[in-house]
């Protein structure tokens, strides 16, 4: 059913749709002017301050990128036909490739095409930010039938010294106590799996904004996911430590399915208490809640130890689904409707933290130490380390679920903070004590971690 419009009247669901058909052929990435734009076009909504941070930045354990250019890609069959244009659909072109002008023969294109087997009529979203490498994705029926013979590549790409683009609003009430809004800007055409989440961010600031009076201030921040919230914390990270009171991130929130939320680190902040029980009594039922785990988006980046700010999330899917990373994952799976109640949930809890409902009711527990077995301090504590730099992660992102090993090396990371000892680890996580040990040990041989004395 579709919500009704707004008492100004404003249809906010066609509204969505609108700012969604803009955004939608846009490319973006880490970087670029697609970033830019996307932000240009939110920025009409709320009003966005923009951040350039440049090429080479350090920004904790990462660097900045080279900012990506591309101006066109596309294959010429033997017959002549021209196939995987990033024209076409932007998901065609390996994100972040490099440039590359050549002819080859069917068997070494291949070499540098990607599908996906197990959805074999979808092209899969691809990216090698970190490692140089060019190449095309396309759907696994696709694939299997290009004929034999010569193929004529052209990618007009290049690596540039630019900046990343961060932005941010800041809606100021009597108290300086903030909440944190965040949302992401670097995938193209996904739709659940990013768009949903800028355009209900800017929807959001502009409920707020109308707000006839604010007890507490709201930040919103939109930024490349992992490197972009890393290089915001970089920025911002020790006003959030004194000044946040709660905080979210919006994503997976775009399609017709009940509310769900992700706690906090801390599972019992003034966030997950203000999300759970409002949504629990509000009239779009909220049909799951989980426990924290350092998969997902950028809330893992919010809760790294060195920070452990108070930021969960209110989403409608959970964070890996079979259209993932795909482009089954368009206009025609999500709800502009949904959306529209997303907002309204989301609009709900922080009147809940405005009117201080919930304040002084979460159980922050006294730091002590949990669980036997030995303890790890994490060295590079703020955000998640960079992995693939030291070889403990793959350069290529084409995963849809993150193997044992590598999300035990997340929890591992994510616990280290001199408190939780390998039996809570393994308590929390699920996986076997044995293996985050040995994985442990690994992150200690790349100074990622150091032991603490039993």
């Amino acid at each position: 059913m579709s919500p009704p419009n707004r008492p100004d009247g404003r249809d906010e669901a066609a509204e969505m749709a609108a700012t969604f058909d803009r955004l939608w052929p846009l490319l973006r990435s880490l970087t670029g002017e697609g970033v830019r734009r996307t932000h240009d076009i939110l920025g009409e909504t709320m009003d966005l301050r923009r951040i350039e941070v440049p090429s080479g930045s350090e920004v904790f354990d990462w660097t900045v990128p080279k900012e990506w250019l591309v101006r066109e890609a596309y294959v010429v069959t033997p017959d002549g036909r021209r196939i995987l244009d990033v024209a076409d659909n932007n998901l065609h072109l390996l994100n972040y490739s490099t440039g590359f002008r050549g002819t080859l023969d069917r068997a070494a294109l291949d070499e540098h095409l990607y599908s996906k087997p197990e959805l074999p009529d979808a092209i899969p979203y691809i990216t090698s930010y970190y490692k140089e490498r060019w190449g095309f994705c396309l759907s696994e029926s696709q694939r299997r039938a290009l004929p034999e013979g010569d193929y004529r590549v052209v990618i007009d790409a290049e690596h540039i010294e630019g900046s990343m683009t961060l932005s941010e609003a800041l809606l100021p009430g009597r108290d300086q106590r903030e909440v944190l809004i965040a949302s992401y800007s670097c995938h193209p055409s996904l739709a659940n799996n990013e768009l949903c989440g800028p355009i209900i961010l800017a929807h959001l600031y502009r409920r707020i904004a109308a707000w006839p009076e604010r007890r507490l201030s709201y930040r919103f921040v939109l930024n490349p996911e992992t490197i972009g919230a890393i290089a915001y914390l970089s920025l911002r990270g020790e006003h959030l430590l004194r000044k946040l009171v709660a905080g979210y991130v919006i994503t997976f929130a775009g399609v017709e399915a009940p509310l769900r939320y992700k706690k906090s680190r801390r599972g019992d902040s003034l966030a997950d208490v203000a999300a759970i029980r409002t949504l629990s009594e509000g009239p779009d039922p909220l049909g799951h809640v989980e426990d924290f785990s350092p998969s997902g988006s950028d809330e893992r980046q919010y809760c790294s130890p060195g920070f452990d700010l108070p930021i969960g999330v209110i989403s409608r899917s959970p964070c890996i689904y079979p259209e993932y990373h795909s482009s089954f994952d368009n206009r025609d799976f999500i709800s502009f409707p949904a959306m529209v109640r997303t907002v309204d949930a989301y609009e709900a809890v922080c009147k809940a933290l405005d009117e201080g409902r919930y304040e002084g009711v979460d159980g922050l527990e006294a730091p002590r130490v949990l669980g036997e077995g030995p303890r790890y301090r994490a060295i590079l504590a703020h955000g998640e380390p960079q992995l693939g730099k030291r070889g403990l992660y793959p350069t290529l992102g084409r995963t849809t679920e993150l193997e044992e090993r590598l999300m035990a090396l997340f929890w591992v990371i994510n616990l280290a903070d001199g408190r939780h000892g390998l039996a809570d680890m393994a308590r929390r996580s699920g996986h076997d004590a044995a293996l985050l040990r040995d994985v442990a040990e690994d992150l200690t041989a790349a100074g990622i971690l150091e032991r603490l004395a039993d």
